[in-house]
């Protein structure tokens, strides 16, 4: 289940809890996770802010040892992985995009501060490919067509998230996604009883609910010519 899924705040959004929302997309369990929020798009005129409150987000984190109640973000699962997630900053860097917080490791062990990257082409492949670590790629948006097509943009289609007051215009959105999964006002919301997977390279079948159960049901056809 691999995934790039996109985090999507629209204007009229509560603003506050978008980026807060975002911040735990992408963050959380240091964003080793396959349906973390690791591409945000924002509407242009919030834009700044939401990136900047985000990045205030990510600079409060506490790091450090994941058996200290304290700590909020705890070091990645090898030294391969963070090497691999440090590459890529650095790839971002060597093209020109900015880093507005974070972009270095932290103290000995496998950590890498939550870095939030901005001024980056869609095309870039920090947008493209899945990092697997606490780096978010923030770009810009002036409608709902545009953001669209830069959700979609992509290989991947596990889940994505819409940050929005307008249900009617959210409704209108999500036939339009490409993932397996869109939440609203939320990231990463499971239920037992709803199928979890994605579209494209996102895998194949579904977790959970009746389709997980179809999936190892086995099927038997029977034609008897009388």
């Amino acid at each position: 289940l691999g995934g790039k899924s996109p985090t999507i705040v629209m204007p009229d959004a509560n603003l506050q809890e978008a980026a807060a929302g975002a911040a735990t997309a992408i963050f959380f369990n240091q964003g080793q996770v396959c349906c973390a929020g690791s591409r945000l798009y924002v509407h242009r005129k919030h834009f700044d802010n939401v990136v900047a409150d985000i990045a205030g987000i990510a600079n409060a984190m506490k790091l450090g040892n994941g058996l200290d109640p304290a700590v909020q973000m705890g070091p990645l699962i090898s030294a391969k992985q963070q090497d691999r997630v440090t590459g890529y900053i650095e790839l971002g860097r060597e093209l020109g995009a900015t880093i507005a917080c974070g972009g270095e490791g932290f103290g000995p062990g496998y950590f890498v501060k939550p870095t939030v990257i901005v001024d980056v082409d869609q095309r870039h492949r920090l947008v493209q490919e899945e990092i697997f670590g606490p780096v978010l790629v923030a770009m810009p948006f002036d409608d709902i067509d545009e953001v669209i097509g830069m959700a979609n943009d992509n290989p991947y289609g596990l889940g994505a998230s819409i940050w929005s007051n307008d249900l009617a215009a959210v409704h209108r959105m999500i036939p339009r996604i490409k993932s397996g999964s869109v939440w609203v006002n939320c990231h990463s919301a499971l239920d037992p009883a709803l199928p979890f997977g994605g579209y494209k390279m996102s895998g194949v079948g579904r977790e959970m609910g009746s389709a997980a159960i179809e999936h190892y049901t086995e099927l038997k056809s029977v034609l008897i010519k009388l």
